[in-house]
């Protein structure tokens, strides 16, 4: 299991302002770990209970709330993350698990008992939230992503677009799955995410945004089909 525990702040920006900061942060940081020259793609399937608790959580910024997700880097993949997040006031704590591609599967059709074939104990949790909270697939969300990092403090910053969703199919390996647009295509999110303080040269780049922080979320928008008025 891997824990992360960080601060996540988001903007959002048009296109020329996303390429602006891309350039400037290409110059003093290094691309991450998953990025290819345009960046790459991320597709996540999300659950949530069968009243859409949190969903509903963080519509109403509940202090305490949580999201998980399944997520891929490519249809191909044989491994997938497993992923709790769940966020206490201004800190998110996230916590992964690397599956194989056939239990990722036989979670999406709600066979949980392959989480108890993993000896580490987040999987055994996982496994109680799922099954007795009623936890079942709601939206597959995919986007591109550019991203960078600096080791130092455990800082990311990405620049997602081209956003898209469905709520109608959850197969997350489908080559040919049908994808709605559910946000403005001319738009990028800009995440900062960091542990306890940003680095002053890097916080001097990001303070020149002209925008107010936003809590914008890729669930809620994948969602916004099922639920218009929140579009």
């Amino acid at each position: 299991m891997l824990t992360v525990l960080r601060r996540e702040e988001k903007y959002i920006l048009y296109q020329e302002e996303a390429l602006h900061y891309q350039k400037q942060f290409a110059e003093i940081l290094m691309p991450d770990a998953f990025s290819e020259e345009d960046g790459y793609t991320v597709r996540s399937l999300y659950f949530d209970t069968v009243d859409d608790r949190d969903y509903f959580d963080k519509m109403t910024e509940q202090n305490v709330r949580r999201k998980v997700r399944l997520r891929i880097y490519g249809l191909q993949d044989r491994q997938v993350k497993l992923e709790l997040k769940q966020k206490e006031n201004i800190y998110q704590k996230k916590r992964s698990l690397i599956i194989s591609r056939e239990h990722a599967e036989a979670l999406v059709k709600g066979d949980f008992s392959v989480l108890l074939t993993y000896a580490d104990a987040f999987a055994a949790e996982m496994y109680f939230i799922l099954s007795s909270e009623g936890y079942r697939p709601k939206t597959i969300i995919e986007y591109r992503r550019r991203a960078f990092a600096a080791r130092e403090n455990d800082i990311r910053l990405t620049f997602d677009t081209d956003i898209r969703a469905t709520e109608s199919c959850f197969d997350l390996f489908a080559e040919d799955l049908i994808l709605h647009p559910v946000f403005d295509r001319n738009k990028t999110v800009f995440e900062v995410k960091y542990n306890h303080f940003m680095l002053g040269y890097i916080s001097e780049i990001i303070s020149t945004i002209n925008r107010r922080k936003v809590t914008s979320s890729k669930y809620c928008m994948g969602r916004s089909i099922g639920y218009p008025l929140y579009r």
